[in-house]
């Protein structure tokens, strides 16, 4: 079984304990809203690193950063961008199982046909009562399945 471990919203803020949950991770994405260029090197020395920008993610070093990427792991192939909004799902390539998104704050795993949308929610500054969290992804040969995890508990 391979674990990508999924992470968005830091907003320039990798709290030890969203690294101690992505440890051991064969694969991580990130969502978008990074905050700058060390959160991502952090993160790649962790695992293999898929990366999208986010509304907020501006200067030199988001310049080379995609939009939305594609990420294959075993049999399974996942989208991921931003702000779920833009996406067109009728142009998804047919093998596309999992759409990775963040931008909401708002964790969410949810099947829609036969395409699992996974939110991980904010790992970066809390926000409102909204929790701070992130995701794994775990695939065995074709399947895929989502677990959110909150990092800090709620006060």
């Amino acid at each position: 079984m391979l674990r990508i471990g999924v992470i968005s919203d830091t907003h320039g803020l990798l709290r030890p304990e969203a690294l101690a949950f992505l440890a051991g991770s064969d694969f991580i994405v990130h969502g978008g809203g990074i905050g700058n260029a060390a959160i991502l090197a952090e993160l790649a020395a962790i695992a293999p690193l898929t990366v999208v920008r986010g509304n907020n993610d501006k200067g030199d070093w988001a310049a080379a950063v995609p939009h939305s990427a594609m990420l294959a792991v075993g049999a399974v192939r996942l989208y991921a961008l931003h702000d779920i909004a833009d996406l067109d799902a009728g142009a998804l390539p047919a093998d596309v199982r999992v759409v990775v998104y963040g931008h909401s704050h708002r964790p969410l795993a949810e099947r829609r046909g036969p395409l699992l949308y996974l939110n991980p929610g904010s790992a970066g500054p809390r926000r409102f009562s909204l929790p701070v969290s992130a995701a794994e992804l775990l695939v065995d040969g074709a399947q895929v399945r989502a677990n959110i995890v909150e990092l800090i508990a709620r006060r």
